[in-house]
């Protein structure tokens, strides 16, 4: 969910907002017109275009082998489909000269007559009937910004609507919105690492090889395992690629019969979501009145099952924010009863350089590096989710169908490139490489100390809901806001109340209705940990001043806009300043929510999702 990729389809809608309708039919007819004086070129030359129809892509019947050597030679990649077939796909980047040196390829290659290109030939053969008649980009966002100063300005005003990491801290429980360091971010606007395919032939990425790979063995120390796939595009699909490794590792081993997967009931969704995909049967274990997994419970149904038991999927530090003390005896029950350890990423942030998922007993987690290792995945993506696994899963690592990729014995692909979003990559090697090992474990320490600092500040004014055994959370913690009902108050309320303040909400009611998770990571200093729990605590005063029965006071009419706080009329009980700016530190930096309050339980009540919630599994 938090990786769905958004973030590249915004740089998507902003290239069809700049160029528009006719912009884009523009590039469509260059790309197409340089097509067809390519196909037209070759067939001058005595090669044959098979296709009846085409618009960017030619198949043209070729003897491979030689052409191949003088097009590499020349720095250009054909798709090399058979002995005698290749097939070239034009872009808008594509212009006189490169069309005439692919033309030369074929020349040497077959030592024929030189042709000279010189203009683009316009000659449609894009069949009538699947040509577009209806008309499209008609909004007027699409119609209005054709220069970058209007561009520019547009983008500016849709920012601004944003509150983000360059405002204030996002403490988002279970997201770890930590620092994404510029000198990190900069490889990816470097041509020379963003401008190559990632199917091109392994000598032309030696330097992409060497980055990956170091990041792969960077991944195994960190997590004590022996082998690393960075082809999962999100944690989710970590989760997936994992446990199929582990459907395989049974499946070789003669037990295709274990497809058991035992899930705490205060796992994230995806959890379970994931084991029935990789054709997994989830049974749920029982957490303890403390929020940890019930080992009597745990010990119970794997017993039960064990001639099927395939795998637990756990979390650690837990979803609840708690080192759990028994870790190491819930993983040994597992490999007593003959299933594997699946230790899920997500609290990663809370664990490198103090400990790691092979110490604890696992055999298998996936990584995050869009939270523990600075990949940026707020707005939705890019994520990088890859798996690390012990050494008997090794073999089992999933592979590519064009450049060969992962174990012995791998799985099939889980994403269509091989590395999976690569040039992101290049954020995690840079952030890790500038911490050092000495670095990684502060960044955990000062996590760990920043949320138990908050904890200590918010004492007496919220609740922590669940701690270990020294009263000390992990690098997160929940806060139960439940109690607040008999004020009349629901967490949400004090979600967009925040926005007043100038925060973004922390996690709301996950993984425990009626509450927010907040993790503040490494990033922030005394200062802005300071402002967070002084709204905070603000917000509890106004809390305490509210009754069941009133809606109308400062929580229920949050956020507050700009339009409201300057209308001629004001007849709220409270005023202008109360609602806009409650603590002195806002009037600096004042960040205006565009809209007030939109119908949260709308879209709660009418989503479309075919994922069965977790209780469904629980089997009496």
């Amino acid at each position: 969910i938090c990786t769905a990729q958004v973030l590249l389809a915004v740089m998507a809608g902003m290239y069809a907002v700049y160029h528009g309708k006719e912009g884009l039919q523009y590039i469509a007819e260059r790309v197409h017109n340089a097509t067809t004086t390519l196909a037209s070129a070759l067939d001058r030359l005595g090669f044959k275009q098979k296709n009846t129809s085409y618009f960017d892509t030619l198949l043209i019947e070729v003897e491979t082998k030689p052409l191949k050597e003088v097009a590499e030679n020349k720095g250009i990649n054909f798709n090399y489909i058979d002995d005698n077939n290749i097939s070239i796909s034009i872009n808008e980047t594509v212009g006189l000269k490169e069309i005439n040196d692919i033309v030369d390829c074929f020349e040497q290659a077959f030592n024929i007559k030189d042709i000279d290109i010189k203009e683009f030939i316009s000659n449609d053969v894009i069949p009538k009937e699947l040509q577009r008649k209806t008309a499209f980009l008609t909004n007027e966002v699409f119609n209005k910004y054709h220069s970058e100063t209007e561009m520019m300005r547009y983008i500016k005003k849709l920012e601004r609507k944003d509150l983000a990491l360059n405002h204030s801290m996002i403490s988002l429980g279970s997201c770890t919105m930590k620092l994404n360091a510029a000198s990190e971010m900069l490889p990816l606007s470097n041509p020379n690492w963003g401008n190559i395919h990632p199917f091109v032939p392994i000598e032309q990425a030696k330097g992409y090889q060497e980055v990956l790979q170091t990041l792969e063995n960077q991944l195994n120390s960190i997590t004590g395992f022996a082998g690393t796939s960075l082809q999962p595009n999100s944690g989710a699909q970590g989760e997936f690629t994992g446990l199929m490794v582990i459907r395989a590792y049974h499946q070789a081993n003669g037990n295709e019969n274990r497809n058991i997967c035992l899930i705490p009931s205060s796992a994230h969704g995806t959890n379970p979501a994931s084991a029935v995909m990789a054709g997994m049967k989830v049974i749920v274990t029982k957490t303890d009145e403390n929020g940890n997994i019930d080992i009597d419970d745990l010990r119970l149904k794997a017993e039960q099952h064990k001639d099927n038991l395939a795998a637990l999927m756990v979390t650690y530090p837990s979803t609840h924010g708690v080192y759990e003390k028994s870790i190491r005896e819930i993983t040994q029950i597992i490999h007593t009863n003959g299933g594997q350890v699946y230790m899920d990423g997500a609290n990663m942030n809370a664990q490198v350089g103090l400990t790691n998922p092979a110490t604890i007993g696992a055999d298998v987690c996936h990584l995050n590096l869009h939270k523990t290792f600075a990949i940026p995945h707020g707005g939705g993506g890019p994520g990088v989710g890859p798996i690390c696994v012990a050494p008997q899963l090794v073999p089992f690592l999933p592979t590519n169908p064009v450049i060969n990729t992962g174990g012995e014995k791998p799985i099939s692909a889980i994403s269509a490139a091989p590395w999976g979003s690569a040039l992101a990559c290049l954020i995690s090697y840079g952030y890790i490489k500038m911490l050092g090992d000495e670095g990684l474990t502060n960044s955990t320490k000062y996590a760990i100390l920043n949320a138990n600092y908050m904890k200590e500040r918010l004492h007496g004014h919220f609740d922590t809901l669940y701690t270990g055994e020294m009263g000390r959370a992990a690098h997160e913690m929940i806060l139960d806001c439940r109690a607040f009902k008999q004020n009349g108050i629901e967490v949400v309320d004090i979600a967009k109340r925040l926005m007043d303040y100038g925060f973004h909400a922390p996690t709301v009611s996950f993984p425990v209705a009626g509450t927010i998770m907040v993790e503040p990571t490494e990033s922030e200093g005394l200062e802005e940990l300071d402002r967070f729990c002084d709204a905070l605590i603000s917000i509890r005063k106004e809390i305490d001043s509210s009754t069941s029965g009133d809606t109308n006071n400062l929580l229920k009419n949050a956020p507050h806009t700009q339009e409201i706080l300057t209308s001629d009329e004001w007849d709220l009980p409270y005023s202008r300043k109360e609602a806009a700016f409650p603590l002195d530190y806002i009037s600096e930096n004042k960040f205006w929510p565009s809209v007030r309050r939109v119908d949260d339980a709308y879209g709660d009540r009418n989503l479309i999702c075919s994922c069965t919630p977790i209780e469904n599994y629980i089997e009496a």
